[in-house]
């Protein structure tokens, strides 16, 4: 008995096929634009190397930094040492490339933005230029506060913690750089928060009477989170946590405009048809 031959696909098929395969071949460019910038970044920070490592990274660890002062936080030295072999190298090349990845992200938000947005709205650039930024702004707005508050009250509490007179803190290089860099980032990530606001209020997915009857929830959280990213120091938690607070209210604000945005945008699209 002959099997009978697969049917043959249907031009409807192949147009969601080439559809599909055209979206895949965008997303992929636009990965590697995104990654180009990152390399730029890269670059910019090799040719500063110096004074990224000197000033930026290592500032922390001087007692004159002057946020210090300008926090009232009475600091010592901190002494750093290389225990392994390849120690430096990978923190000089780590401190490049989160560094350049810092320079480099409103290229990489841009480009990932740059994809998304025509599936949501009309695509006109100078949305995604506007959205760009506001992501961009409130990522480099969390990394500088993560630097500027959190990293001096974190080394100097953790610097000048001790069980024993007779035990001296002795950082480790690479131990010193990821904790930088995760407290960095992590403030980075999380004052994402309006962001994520406004664009989950634009889908319809969260309103701002959601976000006020959770509020208290949410200031639970913010003061839970603190203490994750800080040192089991109050005055720390306090200072990380109240921006968070700032932060949930600043959203239901931007929730409310989006949400104005969104009504105005079917309205108009219902009086259109």
């Amino acid at each position: 008995m002959t099997k009978n031959p697969p049917a043959a696909k249907m031009p409807e098929d192949r147009t969601k096929d080439m559809a599909f395969l055209d979206h895949l071949e965008e997303l992929r460019w636009r990965i590697l634009k995104g990654l180009g910038g990152i390399g730029l970044g890269v670059v910019i920070a090799f040719i500063f190397g110096d004074f990224f490592i000197d000033v930026i990274i290592l500032g922390p660890t001087n007692a004159d930094f002057i946020v210090y002062d300008m926090l009232g936080i009475e600091a010592v030295d901190l002494v750093l040492q290389s225990r392994k072999l390849p120690g430096q190298f990978f923190t000089y090349w780590g401190t490049l490339i989160v560094i350049g990845g810092i320079i480099g992200c409103p290229i990489l938000f841009y480009q990932l933005w740059a994809f998304i947005e025509p599936a949501m709205e009309s695509g006109e650039k100078w949305k995604t230029r506007g959205h760009t930024l506001f992501i961009t702004f409130f990522f480099l707005f969390g990394v500088a506060f993560g630097y500027f508050v959190l990293v001096p009250f974190a080394l100097q509490f953790f610097s000048q913690f001790q069980i024993s007179t007779s035990i001296h803190n002795d950082f480790d290089i690479n131990e010193y750089f990821s904790s930088l860099t995760m407290w960095v980032l992590s403030c980075g990530i999380i004052f994402q928060l309006p962001v994520l606001s406004y664009f989950l209020s634009k889908f319809g997915l969260i309103s701002p009477e959601f976000l006020r009857q959770y509020r208290r929830h949410a200031i639970i959280f913010c003061f839970v989170a603190s203490a994750f990213l800080t040192p089991p120091d109050p005055v720390s938690q306090i200072l990380v946590a109240i921006p968070l607070v700032l932060l949930y209210q600043l959203s239901i604000w931007i929730s409310k405009l989006a949400v104005r945005k969104r009504k105005k945008e079917l309205d108009k699209a219902f009086g259109d048809a």
